[in-house]
């Protein structure tokens, strides 16, 4: 309510990408296509690591986690972004811009927060094989991941505080098909500086610790693997870590051009994060099921027992 008694804005335009005019309906198919992927392949990683007794293990533990927040990450923009390339609709409530930026930012940390401990977790199971299970004990993985929600939910409530403490006066056309820092801060009517600094500190401090721990970890799992006598020892760790590699470097892409780049991109600003909110969730279910054999072999059972079911 306070920050409504500050400015006369009650709602935002949606703009979409610039330059792409006329475009909205292959668009349109491009993204539902990527969102529909994202929807079905995270479902079914999420439905085999819960069925699978053989899942039961932290590793498949927080891939469940990253799959129900790669399910929740997308659908924070894409119903709206669905309706804008339809022509349906192309604005946004003040509050429903704020929620956007909330939920964009508490998911996009903790996914972050996520990487950072399946990293931890393959530190752990190569470097200290015989300790594994005491290290990642359920108590331990339950602790980690609501310390992961707590912390992301205290990052996003900052960032949205600073962006909508602002006034917003007009223009109030957002470049972009949903609400994001960099295109809401260009549109207050007041000094942004203080809002511009802490943001970019904050996003760019936890991305860059998570990722200097990821490596941190990487590092270590490297050396410990390069000590294995057998190639086809050496062979089997790297792949267990292969996937999650991949999937690091496609999240800290993206961040790192949207938020720690030094100039601003009206274009990088609208596209980057549609990359990083739409294509990179319908990803990673395919990078971790590929060359995953117990997870290809679960997702089997499980299909199979899912047709059976409908059978009978």
């Amino acid at each position: 309510v306070k920050m409504r008694n500050h400015t006369p804005v009650t709602e935002f335009l949606l703009t979409g990408i610039p330059h792409t005019q006329g475009l909205e309906h292959p668009l349109f198919v491009f993204f539902l296509a990527f969102y529909l992927l994202t929807l079905v392949g995270n479902l079914l990683i999420l439905l085999a690591t819960l069925t699978s007794s053989n899942l039961h293990t932290p590793m498949y533990f927080f891939l469940g986690n990253l799959s129900v927040f790669d399910i929740f990450f997308p659908s924070v923009s894409s119903p709206k972004m669905m309706l804008y390339l339809l022509g349906r609709s192309q604005t946004i409530s003040y509050q429903g811009c704020a929620c956007q930026l909330f939920f964009y930012h508490f998911l996009g940390c903790t996914e972050c927060f996520l990487y950072t401990m399946m990293a931890y977790d393959r530190f752990a199971a190569i470097c200290h094989p015989l300790r594994y299970t005491a290290i990642m004990n359920p108590r331990v993985c339950a602790i980690l991941t609501l310390s992961t929600w707590m912390g992301s939910s205290v990052h996003a409530s900052v960032l949205t505080f600073l962006v909508f403490k602002l006034p917003y006066c007009g223009p109030k056309e957002v470049g972009n098909f949903f609400c994001d820092i960099p295109v809401v801060l260009s549109l207050a009517c007041a000094d942004t500086s203080l809002a511009h600094r802490v943001s970019v500190t904050n996003v760019g401090v936890v991305a860059l610790l998570c990722f200097l721990l990821v490596l941190a970890s990487y590092t270590r799992i490297v050396i410990s693997i390069l000590r294995i006598s057998s190639s086809e020892g050496r062979h089997r760790a790297f792949s267990t870590c292969s996937a999650h590699l991949t999937s690091v470097l496609l999240f800290y892409g993206p961040v790192i051009l949207i938020y720690l780049r030094p100039a601003s991109s009206p274009w990088l600003d609208s596209v980057v994060p549609l990359f990083n909110n739409i294509v990179n969730p319908s990803l990673n279910p395919l990078i971790y099921s590929l060359r995953n054999k117990d997870m290809k072999l679960a997702l089997r059972k499980a299909l199979i027992q899912g047709v059976h079911t409908c059978g009978a």
